[in-house]
């Protein structure tokens, strides 16, 4: 049988396809979604870097999910602008490009839950654990939770891609609007079952996980705050966690969709959708749901546009 192994450096991105009266508004809706997104994330960083109120454990936590959010779109969504400015047949993308941006993707997608998760964790210490607080949540614990989130997302997104980027390469079509390890072993001329059975072990346990935990943490959390005699503490805590809790939930939808619509070619369409749901939703109802749902936040940023508004 013919060897059609070839391996080709470029690759050709489908991108969105839309009409060419639809192109601008298109264009014009991503352009000033990835503004907003870019402006509430960095400016939540900023807030909780500048105000001293703001430098306590959850609120240092917090800020690796702004950052997740800001990096996530910035690797995505300018060459999706860009690729929308071009003819399908001219959006090449070299493969060492497309391997970079699929390991950036993914290392977004893991770093979305493993930072939720050690934010859950913080609120289990201070909510059921309350004297022990000060003493757990140091600023070393800080630094060792957030290196774990990003390490535990770092090794698993290495063994994932390092398992594609093994195979040979038939095809160059990329059919999604951006790279991601699915859409690179599909151009694979070898059969990609252990890739896909790796896939989704790995979507498996990375959900299955973060769910469990997420899931475990909340529960205790709220058979504590139901035992407890103090309304207005329980009333907080529970406010603070059903804002983590509707965060989680944004993010474990749109991923998961994505990710199992991957499997299934008739649903290609619903599937982008769904990929570029989970950029552009999180990264702009995250600074919204937690300045509106958090008090000192919200009290943070009303204090910063009185300051601005008072005139001298």
């Amino acid at each position: 049988m013919e060897n059609l192994t070839f391996n080709s450096p470029l690759l050709l991105l489908e991108g969105l396809v839309v009409s060419e009266q639809t192109l601008f508004p298109t264009f014009l809706f991503f352009l000033i979604f990835y503004l907003l997104i870019m402006v509430a994330n960095i400016g939540f960083i900023l807030l909780i870097t500048m105000e001293r109120s703001l430098h306590e454990p959850m609120y240092i936590l917090f800020c690796n999910l702004p950052f997740n959010d800001a990096f996530g779109n910035s690797v995505i969504v300018p060459r999706l602008l860009g690729d929308l400015l071009r003819p399908k047949s001219e959006r090449y993308i070299s493969y060492t490009e497309c391997v970079a941006q699929a390991f950036c993707f993914h290392m977004y997608l893991a770093a979305s839950h493993t930072v939720l998760m050690v934010m859950a964790f913080d609120r289990y210490i201070a909510i059921c654990n309350p004297l022990h607080y000060t003493t757990v949540m140091t600023t070393k614990m800080v630094a060792k939770l957030t290196a774990s989130a990003w390490g535990v997302a770092l090794v698993c997104v290495s063994i994932l891609l390092a398992l594609t980027i093994r195979l040979n390469r038939c095809g160059i079509l990329i059919e999604n609007p951006f790279c991601d390890n699915a859409s690179l072993f599909k151009l694979s001329c070898e059969n990609p079952y252990i890739n896909n059975v790796n896939g989704l072990t790995y979507t498996a346990a990375l959900f299955g996980f973060s769910m469990g935990c997420i899931v475990l943490t909340y529960a205790k959390i709220t058979a504590v705050c139901i035992n407890r005699k103090n309304k207005t503490l329980n009333s907080k805590a529970l406010k603070t966690c059903s804002t983590h809790l509707t965060v989680y939930l944004i993010m474990w939808i749109s991923g998961f969709s994505m990710i199992i619509l991957h499997r299934f070619p008739g649903y290609a369409d619903i599937r982008k959708g769904a990929a570029l749901l989970f950029h552009v939703g999180p990264g702009i109802l995250n600074p919204v749901i937690y300045a509106l749902q958090t008090t000192e936040i919200r009290h943070a940023v009303l204090k910063i546009l009185h300051s601005k508004m008072v005139i001298p």
